[in-house]
């Protein structure tokens, strides 16, 4: 009876499955079912690049539609977004250098990257700030006594307290991080010099009159939009392995549109003397596009008598032309634009294949972030301020520069002694009556 039993049982055993193993098959196969429901996202790569071109298209305008009305809201509030653009471009770049300082034991080293960023600051922009703070407590007879004191000792202390961070990296120096820390003061102070001085130089164009801040910015943006226009139209030849998508043929199409778009701003540009004009005092520095402002042209604003060259008189059928010499600067400034400060942005390609990162960030869609968009800027605002001093610049003296001179200088014995010159200097020239400067002198 057991044998019979033994044999039935092996008989039903290949056909009997264990209850496990059924509940497996069962849900494996309701899985797949699942699986077979869901719908599939079949990633379209042309409607992919269509969006993100449509995105970075509406964030430039965007940008360009906010970057004209700061510049329309004045002077002021212009080098106040030039400071922001620094500070923002400083952060990005700090994040992506001292990352590692964030996992170690190393807490102060990102205190002392800011304290540095705000020495250099103060140190590089308290000319200018001196200069019309100066001016308005003296015009609105406030105490100026101690405000003078500080503004024009501002170098020295400015200095006093990078040699304040420079003691409190010593002394934050820990042994198995040396060679990290020395690496990050090193790679402060290189952004410092990349980014905060050479913004220095874009604050230094604002005053000297925002064409030379408009001008050179403009051409950057005109370079970069039709280098990718010309690039993915008919570029072939890539122009440096570290940027593979730029093209030989982009840059040199956009080298020509921007020289004639070059012509195009500068006309537009130089017949508003709310471009032209630069800052000299306090009241100029608070002014915008709708209260406007007055001043005597730079003479590269006025038309000017050029001869021409012999061998071109017999095509032009002239002798000599009739032109404002600022159209000949901005063709220097476009080709500089075009063929050097490109030379920004593949430096800023090679830093982030160097920490392997697509952008800087992501606080603009479409573009990544700030650093993205001021990688040529920067370079191009240092050339344009260079290029100002050296060959624009008539340095001419004004009312509010000899007063800052003479607060800061002279003592108060000294000034009355100035004064009574000055009124007898007015008296010789008969400006004053004979009663009216003994009135004074008696005042005096």
């Amino acid at each position: 009876m057991s044998k019979q039993t033994a044999r039935k049982s092996k008989q039903l055993s290949p056909s009997v499955e264990p209850l496990s193993t059924v509940t497996s098959k069962e849900s494996l196969s309701a899985v797949s079912s699942k699986e077979d429901e869901k719908p599939k996202i079949v990633v379209n790569e042309k409607e992919k690049k269509k969006q993100a071109f449509l995105v970075r298209t509406l964030w430039t305008i965007v940008m360009i539609s906010g970057m004209f009305f700061i510049i329309c809201a004045g002077h002021f509030w212009t080098i106040c977004f030039v400071l922001l653009l620094q500070v923002l471009v400083f952060k990005e770049l700090i994040g992506i250098t001292s990352e590692s300082a964030k996992n170690s034991d190393l807490k102060y080293t990102g205190y002392l990257n800011w304290y540095l960023l705000i020495t250099t600051i103060c140190y590089l922009e308290g000319k200018s700030l001196m200069t019309y703070l100066i001016n308005y407590l003296i015009d609105h007879n406030y105490p100026t006594g101690l405000a003078v004191n500080i503004l024009s000792h501002n170098k020295f202390i400015s200095y006093l307290s990078y040699v304040l961070a420079f003691v409190g990296f010593v002394s934050s120096l820990k042994k198995g991080y040396l060679k990290f820390q020395f690496a990050q003061l090193c790679i402060t102070h290189m952004i410092l010099l990349l980014v905060i001085f050479q913004g220095h130089t874009i604050v230094n164009n604002i005053l000297h009159g925002l064409i030379w801040f408009l001008l050179p910015v403009g051409l950057v943006i005109t370079n970069d939009i039709f280098a990718y226009i010309c690039g993915i139209t008919f570029g072939k030849t890539q122009l440096i392995s570290i940027s593979p998508k730029k093209t030989v043929e982009g840059f040199v199409g956009a080298w020509v549109c921007t020289t004639f778009m070059s012509v195009i701003l500068t006309y537009y540009l130089c017949n508003y003397n709310y471009f032209i004009c630069p800052v000299n005092n306090y009241n100029d520095f608070s002014v915008n596009c709708l209260t406007g402002i007055s001043c005597d042209p730079n003479p590269v604003f006025l038309r000017q008598i050029y001869k021409i060259p012999t061998d071109f008189v017999k095509f032009l059928g002239t002798e000599y032309i009739h032109i404002k010499p600022i159209y000949l600067h901005s063709m220097v400034l476009s080709m500089f634009a075009s063929l050097i400060a490109p030379f920004g942005g593949f430096f800023a390609s090679g830093l982030k294949r160097a920490f392997k990162i697509k952008d800087f960030g992501d606080t603009i869609p479409g573009h990544g972030g700030v650093t993205d968009r001021m990688d040529c800027q920067f370079l191009m605002g240092s050339f344009s301020y260079l290029y100002y001093e050296t060959f624009i610049s008539t340095h001419q003296l004004n009312i509010g520069t000899l007063l800052q001179t003479i607060v800061i200088n002279l003592s108060g014995p000294d000034i009355l002694i100035l004064v009574k010159s000055l009124f007898g200097y007015l008296h010789t020239i008969d400006l004053i009556t004979e009663e009216a400067y003994v009135t004074i002198l008696g005042l005096l």
